[in-house]
C-alpha cells in the first residue's frame, strides 16, 4: 500500500510502501510533512485533517471527529447566514458602482472568485481574515467565518480564492490551505507542513476532472495535485536562491540582492507564471515541463512595481513611477516590452485587468484608474474614482464578464458598464 505524502527518497513511516509522488530532483520540501496526510489516523492536532466550517451566527455544530475520518468531509455550515443589509451601491460612473462592504476599516481586499456553476455566486477574501459571500453576482455580500482559523488563534491573511465548478481552494498566510466540493457550503482544512518554502500566496484549480489544482508559495515553490490534495508532486527543482546562484554571473541585474520571496506572482491561462522580485530589481518566469525559474533583467531603469498577463498571453509590466510596458509576442520567454501611451501623474500601476481582447483597465494609488479600448497600445484616465479614497490593487473580470476592482480600506468596485 503507498503511502500518500510526497517526501522525496524517503519510505513510508509505517513501512507499507514507497512514496507515491516524489519532489523533483529532492531539493524542495513537501508541502506535507513526514507522517502527516489528508486523511489518516488520528495524532497531533496540527498533523491531522482539520475540517472547518464557514458559519456567521455564534453558534458552532459539536461534531465527533472520528466519524468524519472516514469520510473525509467537513463540519455542517450553519443552516442559514444572516444578511449583511449593505447600503444601496454609489455610482460612481456609467461603468463603476463602488459597493458598501460589512468589513472593517483597514481591510485590504485580496483576491475574489465565483463558482463554475453559478456565476453570480462568489467570495471575496482579503486580510484580517475577511471571507465574504455573494450570492448575486457581486451587489451583497454576507461575511463567513472560519471556525478553525479563529480557534487556532492567528489573524490570518487570506491571499487567494479560485475555483473550478463546485470544487474550491482558499490559501493565506500564516501557511493555510482550504478546500470545498460543495460550492463553499463547507470549508475542509488541509494540512500543510512547517517546512514548505514559504507561505501559499496563488492558488488555482485546474480544469477538467475535480481534485487538480496548483499551489505556488512567495519562495517560487509550485506543486500541484491530482487528487484532492492527497498527494502532491513539485514543479521547480531547486529555489530560486540556488537558481539565481547559478546565474548570477550572466548579466541579471539585482540578482545578488534578492531577498528571497516575490512581491507578487500572477499565473496565465496556459500555466505560465510570472513574478517580481521583493525588491522589483528583476523579474522571474516558468513554463510547463521547466524545472527552475528563469530570471530576467527589467526592460527600464526604474525597478518592477507589478507584472501580469494579456488575454492573448502577453506580459505587461509596469514601474514604480507609472510607466506601463506590454510584450509584443507572447509567452514567457519573449523580452520585446514596448512603452504604452499612460499618463499616470506619477503614481505606481498595480495592476491590469481585461473585460475582453481591447477592453482592459489599469488601477493604482490615490484611486488611479486608466481605461484602453486597443488591447494595452494606449490608455486614457478615467476621472470618476479620483473621489475614491484609497489604493485600488487588484481588477478582476470574471469569463461571464462580472469585473471587480479591489483596494485597501475595503474599497470594491463592480463593473455596470
Amino acid at each position: 500500500m503507498a503511502c500518500n505524502m510526497i517526501v522525496s527518497g524517503l519510505q513510508c513511516p509505517s513501512g507499507q510502501g514507497t512514496i507515491r509522488n516524489k519532489v523533483f530532483g529532492g531539493r524542495l520540501p513537501a508541502p506535507f510533512a513526514a507522517g502527516e496526510k489528508r486523511s489518516h489516523s488520528r495524532g497531533h492536532a496540527r498533523q491531522q485533517h482539520v475540517a472547518t466550517c464557514c458559519q456567521a451566527s455564534e453558534a458552532e455544530q459539536v461534531v465527533n471527529r472520528r466519524t468524519l475520518l472516514s469520510a473525509g468531509v467537513s463540519l455542517v455550515a450553519a443552516a442559514q447566514l444572516q444578511s449583511a443589509s449593505p447600503a444601496d451601491a454609489l455610482v460612481v460612473s456609467k461603468e463603476w458602482e463602488k459597493v458598501d462592504l460589512p468589513v472593517d476599516p483597514g481591510v485590504v481586499l485580496l483576491d475574489i472568485a465565483f463558482t463554475g456553476n453559478d456565476a453570480n455566486h462568489g467570495f471575496l477574501l482579503g486580510t484580517r481574515q475577511t471571507l465574504l459571500e455573494t450570492k448575486d453576482g457581486g451587489k451583497s455580500w454576507n461575511p463567513r467565518k472560519v471556525a478553525a482559523a479563529q480557534d487556532e488563534g492567528f489573524n490570518y491573511r487570506f491571499n487567494s480564492v479560485s475555483f473550478n465548478g463546485e470544487e474550491g481552494w482558499i490559501v493565506g498566510r500564516p501557511a493555510i490551505l482550504l478546500h470545498t466540493t460543495d460550492g463553499g457550503t463547507n470549508w475542509e482544512r488541509v494540512p500543510l507542513s512547517a517546512k514548505l518554502p514559504g507561505n501559499p500566496i496563488l492558488v488555482h484549480a485546474l480544469p477538467g476532472k475535480s481534485g487538480q489544482a496548483e499551489l505556488t508559495t512567495d519562495q517560487g515553490a509550485i506543486y500541484a495535485t491530482d487528487n484532492a490534495a492527497y498527494s502532491w508532486s513539485a514543479a521547480v527543482q531547486e529555489t530560486v536562491d540556488a537558481t539565481l546562484n547559478r546565474t548570477v554571473s550572466s548579466g541579471i541585474s539585482g540578482a545578488s540582492y534578492y531577498e528571497g520571496t516575490f512581491s507578487t506572482i500572477q499565473r496565465s491561462p496556459a500555466g505560465d507564471y510570472v513574478a517580481v522580485s521583493s525588491r522589483g530589481n528583476f523579474y522571474l518566469t516558468w513554463a510547463p515541463g521547466q524545472t527552475t525559474w528563469q530570471p530576467h533583467n527589467r526592460p527600464a531603469a526604474r525597478r518592477v512595481q507589478s507584472m501580469g498577463w494579456t488575454p492573448a498571453s502577453e506580459l505587461w509590466l509596469s514601474v514604480r513611477g507609472g510607466d506601463l510596458f506590454i510584450n509584443d509576442k507572447s509567452g514567457p520567454a519573449s523580452e520585446a516590452f514596448s512603452q504604452a501611451k499612460l499618463g499616470s501623474r506619477g503614481f505606481g500601476i498595480l495592476d491590469v485587468g481585461f473585460r475582453n481582447d481591447q477592453e482592459g483597465y489599469a488601477c493604482g494609488g490615490s484611486g488611479s484608474l486608466f481605461r484602453t479600448d486597443n488591447g494595452g497600445k494606449s490608455w486614457k484616465r478615467d476621472r470618476s474614482t479620483d473621489q475614491v479614497a484609497g489604493n485600488l490593487y487588484a481588477i478582476k473580470f470574471t469569463e461571464k464578464g462580472i469585473g471587480f476592482i479591489l483596494g485597501n480600506d475595503g474599497i470594491l468596485l463592480r463593473y455596470i458598464g
